[in-house]
């Protein structure tokens, strides 16, 4: 009596790992086999179903019983045409070997499916599901968590914003009610992670050298920097004075738009003001003028031309705003909004004319260089 120990591989597995022509059968070959899978992915299950399948046969043999070991595997393309290669794949078994029975040995609940084609050409007389008894989700995350707390880096990252948070908790919690304290823990968490994640730390610690370096290298942009530093404050402090002038039952998105209407021409001088000194900076040391350096003044104008008429637009309907006019002209907030987002355009596109004509890169260019300084930084 042969009993034909089969190892099911409904998905393919086998066949693309080792490029091995299916079935494969005897003891040797699946044994070379299971080398072959385990060597292309150790973290295949199918090693654990190879290594069953011959566990079994060797415990027939060892009974007195014959036992013909192979493995079939399917095809690559649908479910149906793997079953019918598995199928063909256990005829020629069959036909080779002529088993009385067979003991299925499958690793999922999908290789399982294909019983009924083992059955209707042998008499089953067992079926061995392989489950592994490591389990990998746990095992994986206590590791995972081993190396983050062994890795200063993520400590500081990620547990320290925390301990922080859990120890001004309770302070807060003295002081103000449940939803304060845990909306200031949070928000505390949440800038200590985004001050890590956005590398904003790198940043800041890099700046006293870019200081050192632009002071010795007598760059104007330093002049121009602290001009722009000096006309940021004065727009926000206009801006602040102009909130102050709006009724006070005003909504807070009405007295924001304020703040950002009054602010936004000091804001947009302000980075024209830092673009010019890189600008000069570039023509001191007679560098051809890069073509985004060039186009920054005009995408600053157009930008703050945008962002101060939809603060306009917003402002005049709910009637803080008087409506613009124009040679007698009352002029709607709907073509108010029009005519600045035009305007906008209109520069923007002038900018990147003139880039073009007068600059001395492309846009490639531009992006090499950066991915090259960042990778000097790194």
């Amino acid at each position: 009596m042969t009993t034909l120990v089969i190892c099911v591989d409904r998905s393919g597995d086998v066949g693309r790992a080792t490029s091995v022509p299916m079935p494969v059968s005897g003891w040797e070959a699946v044994r070379s086999l299971v080398t072959e899978v385990g060597l292309a992915d150790p973290e295949d299950a199918s090693v654990n179903c190879l290594l069953e399948a011959l566990r079994v046969a060797r415990d027939l043999r060892d009974d007195r019983e014959e036992a013909v070991v192979g493995v079939v595997s399917g095809g690559r393309d649908s479910r149906v045409g793997a079953d019918r290669s598995i199928a063909s794949q256990l005829d020629e078994l069959v036909d080779r070997f002529q088993p009385d029975s067979a003991v299925v040995v499958v690793d999922s609940a999908e290789d399982e499916r294909v019983l009924p084609i083992v059955e209707s050409r042998l008499p089953v007389d067992s079926v061995d599901r392989v489950v592994v008894r490591q389990a990998h989700d746990l095992e994986s995350s206590y590791y995972l968590l081993k190396q983050f707390l062994a890795d200063e880096e993520l400590r500081s990252t990620v547990l320290v914003p925390v301990g922080i948070g859990l120890l001004v908790l309770p302070s807060l919690l003295l002081w103000f009610s449940t939803e304060i304290a845990f909306a200031g823990v949070t928000a505390l968490i949440g800038a200590a992670l985004l001050y890590k994640g956005l590398a904003i730390d790198e940043y800041l610690a890099a700046v006293p050298d870019r200081v050192r370096e632009a002071l010795y290298a007598g760059q104007v942009s330093i002049v121009t920097y602290v001009v722009a530093g000096g006309l940021t404050l004065v727009g926000l402090f206009l801006g602040a004075l102009s909130v102050s002038e709006v009724a006070g039952t005003r909504p807070l998105i009405v007295r924001s738009m304020q703040l950002v209407y009054a602010a936004v021409p000091w804001l947009a001088v302000a980075a024209l003001t830092a673009a010019t000194g890189r600008l000069l900076d570039e023509l001191i040391r007679d560098e051809e003028i890069r073509s985004h350096v060039l186009n920054l003044p005009f995408l600053v104008v157009a930008v703050g031309l945008v962002v101060r008429g939809f603060a306009g637009y917003f402002l005049e309907q709910e009637s803080v705003l008087d409506p613009l006019v124009i040679a007698d002209i009352v002029v709607s907030p709907t073509q108010r909004l029009t005519l600045f987002i035009l305007s906008g355009i209109v520069v923007s596109l002038f900018g990147v004319a003139v880039a073009s004509d007068l600059g001395s890169d492309r846009l490639e260019d531009v992006i090499d260089r950066e991915e090259d300084d960042r990778g000097r930084e790194t």
